[in-house]
């Protein structure tokens, strides 16, 4: 039998043909993992960021999984809201997708044809209270205005209530304004924040934190307050006061909000309310009160004392009816602040007594470039205190102010004291 032979090319050929069918593999495999990553990386593409990104893109600065359900930002409570259809305008749903980057809502305007418009946009979402507030007829009075009240109108505030019994606390969150007037005349819009004091004992005084450069500022801030008893909320009333901050001189008052909370029912649960934001009252009080002051100027030691005495028929600070004042004395040189002091706060009272006792050195010979300043101020706790009344005395004060100087000037070494009608800050 013969033997089988097999040439050297046979066997030169195999390794060519497995190279082959290798090559053609790997090629295969390669196209495969591109195609199946490709196909990963667009469905990804077309899926929503995560929740915490979105909240970074809308301006909040907390991240809502941290919080529970209630408190994460523009969360609904599920015993507020049972139906979710077209969500009316003025309603408290804070709908995320909505907000600029800054986390505000945009402006909307509402427009009614009729009176039967006017009920299909009427709340549904919202407890008896809220009803109330947001009534029809409140709307058409909305749509009615002219243009003259549309100028006069300073916007409204949203804000909720509510009595946690557990741990004794009266819970208030403020949740946003709407509609707020420009105070800014060269950007056309504001930097608002919101205070809110307690009344009557104002005891509680709290802010909200400065949004800026908008008009429809969200806040969303809880503030609790904890030892007030559900039996004394009837006899207490909530005061809000919207400014716009301003750095560079006295923050400017848009409005108030006063809420007396007699015959506000909180047992059930929380209740929502919003409020149209009023004119600071202006106080019809004779002037701004009065200041007793003492001075006397030291030629030989070029020294002027002032003594600060009494201020009387001071007018209120706020609804509250009482004030916390002090006075802040600011000397001046050729119209540049030299020297400042301040006297002690006096609690709740329209006619204090301080009784203190101020020595300024003079750095010039004689009175003719000096000037004394005496701000009346209530204190604010927590907060930028506000100016009640001034006084100024100088060679080119006017009226009292200047004639107090022109004797401490003719008469030195001798002390003199006068009574001196306040005037605005």
């Amino acid at each position: 039998m013969a033997p089988i032979t097999t040439s050297r090319e046979e066997f030169d050929e195999i390794p060519t043909v497995v190279g082959i069918f290798s090559a053609f593999g790997l090629v295969f495999t390669v196209s495969l993992f591109a195609w199946i990553c490709c196909q990963r990386k667009s469905s990804k593409s077309t899926k929503t960021p995560p929740y915490k990104f979105v909240h970074v893109l809308k301006g909040v600065d907390i991240y809502p999984e941290n919080l529970s359900s209630k408190k994460k930002f523009g969360a609904d409570d599920k015993n507020e809201v049972k139906n979710k259809p077209a969500v009316p305008k003025n309603s408290l749903h804070l709908d995320l997708e909505k907000r600029d980057l800054n986390g505000n809502f945009p402006k909307t305007n509402l427009k009614a044809s009729s009176p039967s418009d006017l009920e299909n946009v009427t709340p549904k979402l919202f407890s008896e209270g809220e009803k109330e507030a947001l009534s029809p007829d409140s709307l058409k009075s909305s749509t009615s205005l002219t243009s003259e009240e549309k100028q006069e109108k300073l916007g409204t505030l949203f804000f909720s209530l509510e009595y946690n019994f557990e741990k004794k606390a009266f819970v208030v969150n403020i949740k946003e304004a709407r509609g707020l007037p420009a105070m800014d005349e060269q950007s056309m819009t504001s930097d608002p924040y919101i205070k809110m004091t307690i009344l009557p004992e104002k005891k509680h005084k709290v802010k909200t934190r400065v949004l800026r450069k908008t008009l429809d500022p969200a806040f969303d801030e809880t503030f609790t307050f904890y030892g007030i008893l559900y039996t004394q909320i009837q006899e207490l009333a909530l005061h809000f006061t919207i400014l716009s901050f301003d750095r560079f001189s006295r923050d400017d008052i848009i409005g108030e909000v006063l809420i007396p909370l007699a015959g506000i029912e909180l047992s059930d649960g929380k209740m929502l309310m919003n409020r149209e934001i009023i004119k600071r009252n202006v106080r019809k009080s004779s002037g701004r009160g009065e200041l007793l002051i003492s001075l006397c100027y030291q030629s030989t030691t070029n020294t002027l004392t002032v003594v600060v005495l009494k201020a009387r028929h001071l007018p209120k600070s706020d609804v509250s009816g009482l004030s916390d004042p002090y006075v802040k004395v600011n000397l001046y040189h050729a119209k540049k602040r030299i020297s400042k002091k301040k006297t002690h706060v006096k609690k709740c009272t329209p006619n204090a007594v301080f009784n203190e006792l101020f020595v300024f050195d003079i750095p010039c010979e004689g009175l003719e470039e000096i000037s004394v300043e005496f701000l009346v101020l209530d204190s604010e706790r927590g907060s930028r205190n506000e100016v009640i009344g001034r006084l100024v005395l100088g060679a080119a004060a006017e009226g009292t102010g200047g004639e107090h100087w022109k004797e401490i000037c003719d008469y030195p070494r001798r002390q003199i004291a006068k009574w001196h009608m306040l005037c605005d800050g």
